[in-house]
């Protein structure tokens, strides 16, 4: 961790800059867990969905506001649903939602645990644990409502979507069903998890959305090189 912190201080890194690196490599994962197998991406977005849930109290500065810095994760995680909607079926898709809600709800349970220990004397982690995991149940369950309805309703339109542009206009597809699921996603997460435990909920939800827009359109050449690559042939 301190080898991580001097590395970005000795090339004076801005929260933009890493923002950026973030979405590229959580693009490109995506598109090499997709590369593995519709099984491989649907562990990839069970992976994305419990590392947001740890990382979503983490606030950060872009733009001169206040966000969290679990977007970029929410963003890879549609735009995996999508893949597997286009390259497997609308069958994966919701597969991949059940299992990695089922992956949180493991997560919460394992954490409560966790937190039930007595530390040793010797322990000096656990007060963070304590720290970092206070909010998990207030935030598990308001991921839970939010991510099911945001990615049912991110899977239909897409599909619908799909269906009526006889499967042409990949990027627009991608565009408008993240775009409408996404602002979804923000309102509801914000006041059902967030409300009262960050600092400003309106510059939350105003700035969440747009960086989520902004992580979006920034996927597009991983979008192209999906399509273009032909990651179809991978179905089994």
């Amino acid at each position: 961790m301190d080898l991580c912190l001097s590395l970005f201080d000795g090339v004076k890194m801005t929260n933009e800059l890493i923002f950026a690196l973030h979405v590229g490599t959580i693009s490109l994962s995506t598109l090499l867990f997709c590369r593995l197998g519709k099984e491989a991406l649907i562990a990839y977005v069970s992976l994305l969905f419990v590392i947001a849930n740890i990382f979503v109290i983490k606030q950060i500065n872009l733009f001169g506001w206040s966000v969290t810095s679990a977007d970029a994760f929410i963003v890879g995680i549609s735009f995996s649903i999508n893949l597997l909607q286009e390259f497997w079926g609308q069958k994966y898709a919701r597969k991949a939602i059940w299992i990695s809600f089922a992956c949180s709800v493991f997560y919460m349970i394992t954490t409560l645990f966790i937190l039930g220990y007595t530390p040793s004397h010797a322990d000096t982690a656990h007060p963070h644990f304590a720290s970092i995991m206070a909010f998990t149940i207030r935030i598990i369950s308001a991921s839970f409502i939010s991510y099911l309805i945001t990615q049912f309703a991110d899977m239909h339109l897409y599909g619908y979507i799909k269906k009526q542009t006889h499967g042409k206009y990949f990027i627009f597809r991608n565009y408008f069903a993240l775009g409408s699921s996404q602002l979804i996603d923000t309102i509801l997460f914000s006041y059902l998890g967030l409300y009262g435990i960050v600092e400003n909920i309106g510059h939350i939800i105003t700035m969440s959305y747009s960086i989520k827009i902004i992580a979006i359109f920034m996927t597009t050449p991983f979008l192209l090189i999906a399509k273009k690559a032909a990651l179809s042939q991978n179905k089994n």
